[in-house]
């Protein structure tokens, strides 16, 4: 690979598969934990919420650091986290006198190395010459859409396979993908950071109307993926009929695949395609998804709207990247940890008012099953692409003369 910013660009692809590793590896190794370690569902539900928190503070830190210490030594770090992490949960749970204290610490680790990897990877293909950013940034983050499939797929049949008595290989296995890269990144150029008097003060940022709308648009984004994504193993199961192993393989793939599709499709032809009217197409389309799988009686069509959903969401993220830092070139990487953060919040907001709407179905009826419930919620779901396209129109207000922000 020549040392040029094509390399950089393909090393942060990777980067994103990296981060895929870390956010679904565990959860496919939790009935292992279960049964080895006698972890009981309040601990792995423990596990998820301190993976959440432990990226989510690193992504405040980081909104301050970045620039200051510049892109290759924070990218460097995330990556020696993620292989540390992904090392020690293969090795420290068999060893440590307390497992679940080790699966802490291995969650901890990696996901330090995740949060670091989410608030540069993006500002980094961004700050790199070319005149397609927009379908570079589509591009880029499809790669953890084929991170996660990929780790699912071969993650499930390495254990369906090998036997779950082998399971400590599968982290030992992927930490290769962290080591590898930050191997390669070592001798790769990287785009400098801006310095602090020309980049715009968050202050400032956070008092420009855009921006505001730009933060709603990534909560939305968020909300809108994991409000649906997470119960796409349901769908699969009562869709096809397939046991829960199965659903759990082929629910989430399917979600990732059209998730994928999404944005490779605009990462090649999205320099010839309008951003905005698409992410306003892509918000209509989530609509229409939402609704499909909380109203269809067919399980199959369910099942089809939830993984279309996928589709549907695939630009929210990137799309409101790219339409950001075409306002406010001079952002630098804070401008993106906090998109970042507001995007994680989405992803805790949306499950939660799905699941809050369908206990509180249940509760006033209670003859109403789990599915007939989980659909209620979804019906509410449809709040968070309704709300992106309320942003999107109000961001399109703006006057074309007012795309950026004047340096202090």
């Amino acid at each position: 690979m020549q040392r040029t910013y094509k390399g950089t660009t393909i090393a942060c692809y990777i980067g994103y598969f990296v981060q895929a590793i870390i956010n679904n590896l565990s959860p496919i190794l939790f009935i292992v934990f279960q049964e080895k370690f006698g972890i009981s569902l309040t601990q792995i539900g423990s596990l998820i919420l301190i993976n959440f928190l432990s990226q989510t503070v690193v992504d405040l830190i980081s909104v301050k650091v970045v620039d200051r210490v510049g892109y290759k030594a924070v990218i460097l770090a995330s990556h020696a986290c993620a292989a540390a992490g992904l090392v020690m949960l293969g090795v420290l749970p068999s060893v440590a006198p307390a497992p679940f204290s080790a699966l802490v610490l291995a969650t901890v680790i990696s996901a330090m190395g995740s949060g670091m990897i989410e608030v540069t990877i993006s500002p980094i293909v961004d700050a790199i010459p070319s005149d397609r950013k927009e379908a570079d940034m589509s591009l880029l983050h499809s790669f953890y859409c084929w991170g996660q499939m990929t780790v699912v797929a071969l993650s499930t049949l390495f254990v369906w396979f090998a036997g779950d008595r082998y399971w400590f290989v599968l982290p030992l296995l992927w930490a290769c993908v962290p080591l590898c890269n930050l191997v390669n990144f070592l001798t790769l150029p990287f785009p400098k950071t801006l310095r602090e008097d020309e980049k715009i003060p968050l202050k400032k940022l956070f008092s420009e109307r855009n921006f505001r709308i730009a933060m709603l648009l990534m909560l939305c984004a968020g909300a809108s993926e994991l409000a649906m994504s997470q119960w796409s193993s349901f769908f699969a199961e009562t869709g096809l009929g397939v046991t829960k192993v199965m659903g759990d393989l082929l629910g989430p793939c399917l979600f990732a695949v059209f998730m994928g599709l999404g944005r490779l499709l605009f990462g090649i032809y999205g320099s010839r395609i309008d951003l905005k009217k698409a992410m306003f197409a892509c918000a209509v389309l989530c609509i229409a998804c939402y609704t499909t799988t909380a109203l269809s009686p067919n399980p199959l069509l369910a099942l089809f709207g939830c993984a279309l959903t996928g589709f549907s969401i695939s630009l929210f993220w990137p799309g409101t990247f790219s339409l950001v830092s075409g306002l406010y070139p001079n952002g630098g990487a804070a401008m993106f940890g906090v998109l970042a953060i507001l995007g994680d919040i989405g992803c805790s907001v949306g499950p939660w008012l799905v699941s809050f709407v369908s206990s509180a179905a249940q509760t006033a009826d209670a003859a109403l099953t789990d599915g007939g419930a989980l659909k209620i919620g979804l019906g509410f779901g449809n709040l968070f692409p309704l709300l992106a396209i309320l942003g999107l129109l109000l961001l399109g207000i703006r006057k074309k003369s007012k795309t950026s922000v004047d340096k202090p």
